[in-house]
């Protein structure tokens, strides 16, 4: 069996719940100061996030959902000044602090800091989003202790593609069977197994109903000392949070 030299980390609905209170809002903040009627219910933004990506969201929503929108001239262009306020506001979100990191992760990276394991973030979402997140909940120079910020537009097909899962272990020099993945939904599954990464998946509110079989453990968070996870599949080896310990031991298995 290989070592485990490498995590690999989903960001929006892993790291944070970024999706419900972080995305969701500031869409509906951008659609607002854009003049436009729209407005992302819980329920709506859980179908749009069958797609992955902010600006293939907008588009999926015309497509399917408002589809008596009538398209601007430079429709591009449109999508893309929307996507980018959009950002804006998730990075002032993210700024006051009212999206936090999930049971368990901060102490997982900092335990993998002290260890010198290696780290990268694999995602879709923007560079300035992935940035923003970190500097708000772990610090101002934490986005250094990951080797790899795979994010955005780096590949071509997003995830469920493996695309940005390959380009992070060509850019790391790492075989697939050195690293293991954190993600959190079918979309982030199928793009880690794809490039065949072993996965441990923390379920949210959005993906409790996902195809998780591929899985190596799945969570509904990572735990802490006082804050016990709850397994929903795979072997916990006795553990009752996730620490590199029990990452080890699930890579090995």
């Amino acid at each position: 069996m290989a070592e485990l030299k490498a995590l690999l980390f989903d960001v929006d609905g892993t790291l944070a719940d970024t999706e419900k209170d972080g995305h969701r809002v500031a869409f509906n903040l951008a659609f607002e100061k854009a003049g436009l009627d729209w407005h992302w219910d819980e329920a709506l933004y859980g179908e749009l996030l069958a797609v992955t990506g902010g600006k293939e969201r907008i588009k999926y929503y015309l497509d399917k959902f408002n589809t008596d929108f009538e398209k601007p001239d430079g429709f591009d262009e449109f999508v893309k000044g929307l996507h980018a306020s959009k950002t804006e506001f998730y990075t002032k979100l993210l700024a006051e602090g009212a999206i936090p990191l999930r049971p368990g992760v901060e102490r997982l990276i900092n335990e993998a800091r002290e260890k010198g394991m290696r780290m990268a973030v694999v995602t879709t979402t923007t560079p300035a989003n992935v940035t923003a997140l970190l500097e708000s909940t772990l610090g101002p120079d934490s986005e250094s202790w990951f080797e790899v910020i795979a994010a955005g537009d780096i590949v071509p097909a997003k995830k469920p593609a493996p695309d940005i899962y390959h380009w992070a272990l060509e850019q790391m020099n790492l075989k697939p069977e050195e690293t293991i993945a954190f993600e959190d939904s079918s979309n982030g599954i199928l793009s880690s197994t794809g490039a065949n990464v072993k996965t441990i998946i923390t379920i949210n509110d959005y993906t409790q109903e996902d195809d998780f079989s591929a899985a190596a453990l799945v969570l509904d968070h990572l735990g802490e000392a006082d804050q016990t996870f709850s397994v929903i599949a795979g072997n916990d080896h006795g553990h009752t949070f996730l620490d590199l310990e029990l990452v080890e031991k699930v890579h090995a298995n």
